[in-house]
């Protein structure tokens, strides 16, 4: 799972065993170790009504309600956003990059972008 924040703007993209283990735990957590201090940043399937996010004990969780939490997990919808509160929110699956890149994209989903190879008749 990646975290981008932006101002009031927080995003969250996730690989295809990342939604996988959300599905199945309903619960998915990473963290990154300062030194003194880690932080971390979790999506929890919640029984709130949209997605919303907290911030406590150096943890982001973002609450995705539960009945949006089987639906994306469970077809091809790409994601989830709110921008009815003071942050904006978008819970995503993570494509693979149309550049090349250094990073490891093979758990990526693929790219609804990326061109198709052409039909010769």
């Amino acid at each position: 799972m990646k975290i981008r924040i932006k101002g009031n703007s927080l995003r969250y993209r996730l690989t295809k065993t990342d939604v996988e283990n959300f599905d199945r735990d309903g619960y998915l957590e990473e963290s990154t170790n300062f030194g003194s201090q880690t932080f971390k940043y979790a999506l929890q399937r919640s029984a709130t009504e949209f997605l919303t996010a907290d911030f406590g004990n150096n943890t982001i969780t973002m609450h995705m309600p539960a009945n949006m939490a089987i639906e994306w997990t469970s077809t091809d919808r790409v994601g989830y956003e709110n921008n009815n509160s003071q942050m904006y929110l978008l819970v995503e699956k993570d494509f693979k990059c149309l550049d090349n890149v250094a990073e490891d994209q093979s758990d990526n989903y693929p790219n609804p972008l990326a061109l198709k190879p052409q039909h010769s008749s």
